[in-house]
């Protein structure tokens, strides 16, 4: 059985559990799970938090764990000299909300919250606003988020959403407000992240659930034409790596070339053509263009035409050693790593 002072430290911690919880430090979500804490603490060392007896006997009241706190802080810095470690301490305590500042910042969010099912989004946003300012609350900024959201305000959601994470890593609803706005935003790869950290914290919630994969699903459809220029690209090229098949290019552009009598090709034709933009892709993310003009016969043949010398010679090019180790460079081969 604990001693006396243990129990008195039971007591008062039980007491500063239930001002937590009544005072809005703890949010609502938690509220059950901190009434279970008290039971176990009061179950554990004896003690009944609603005995007159009780709190006659161990209660420290007017005084709480919290100034006792204050007054540690304070001892110790006199007596080690060492004035600039509690500081901070110091200053964020001074700087927390009255009791009263969180009693008027939690009316103004329950009007807030009426003003919300009335569709009054903009006028609970100045509601949420006020809160803040007295209670800069992690509940606050994400119901400030689903107004904005509700406005169509999608980015300045996501901010107060992360404002909320800041102030609580711990905020499950957080993570679904950023990711909701990131999703409407067509940030689907920024809203998976979000869904799955929030899941991480609140692994049941089946709506985060489904809307990760509703997220996931937009993902994988954001860019088909990526996927279908990977697919293109092999046939693009003969080499490992990513090498072009210059001769294939030849035949794409229709043996057209200074040598040869097909005339201009058909540029429209080619921009269609997927084996075109597979190549085209491949060498921007290998390098980019302004590497590659940077080549001395590329120069000269850009010169040449600029000059009136016709279209190269693309059967020559693709017959050219320097040519194909140029492409090689630029499209992955020649031994090189991504």
């Amino acid at each position: 059985m604990a001693d006396a002072r243990k129990k008195q430290l039971a007591f008062n911690i039980i007491d500063f559990l239930r001002t937590s919880s009544e005072d809005g430090t703890v949010k609502e979500d938690d509220k059950e799970s901190m009434e279970v804490a008290i039971q176990c603490i009061a179950e554990s060392f004896g003690v009944d938090p609603d005995s007159t007896e009780d709190q006659a006997a161990y209660s420290i009241k007017p005084a709480s764990l919290l100034n006792l706190l204050d007054v540690l802080a304070k001892t110790r810095s006199k007596t080690t000299g060492a004035a600039a470690a509690p500081a901070p301490a110091a200053a964020a305590a001074s700087s927390a909300p009255s009791g009263d500042d969180k009693q008027k910042a939690e009316a103004l969010k329950a009007e807030g919250n009426a003003l919300m099912s009335k569709k009054q989004h903009q006028a609970a946003i100045d509601k949420y606003t006020e809160a803040i300012k007295l209670d800069p609350n992690p509940v606050f900024y994400s119901n400030r988020a689903a107004a904005w959201g509700a406005l169509g305000k999608h980015e300045q959601a996501a901010e107060d959403a992360e404002r909320a994470i800041d102030l609580d890593p711990s905020f499950s609803k957080g993570y679904s407000r950023l990711a909701h706005a990131q999703f409407s935003l067509g940030n689907y790869q920024k809203a998976v992240d979000a869904y799955e950290d929030g899941l991480k914290i609140d692994p049941s919630n089946a709506n985060m659930k489904a809307s990760l994969a509703t997220a996931k699903t937009r993902l994988a459809e954001q860019a088909p034409s990526s996927s279908d220029l990977r697919d293109a690209a092999p046939s693009a090229g003969a080499g490992a790596g990513g090498m072009p098949d210059l001769s294939s290019l030849a035949s794409m552009l229709g043996g057209a070339g200074g040598g040869g009598g097909g005339g201009m090709p058909d540029i429209a034709a080619m921009m269609r053509n997927p084996q075109m933009m597979a190549m085209a892709q491949q060498m921007m993310s290998n390098g980019g263009l302004e590497r590659l003009m940077a080549n001395p016969q590329l120069r000269q043949m850009a010169e040449n035409m600029q000059g009136g010398g016709g279209m190269p010679d693309f059967n020559a090019l693709a017959s050219d050693p320097a040519m194909r180790d140029l492409a090689q460079q630029f499209m992955g081969g020649g031994g090189q790593g991504r």
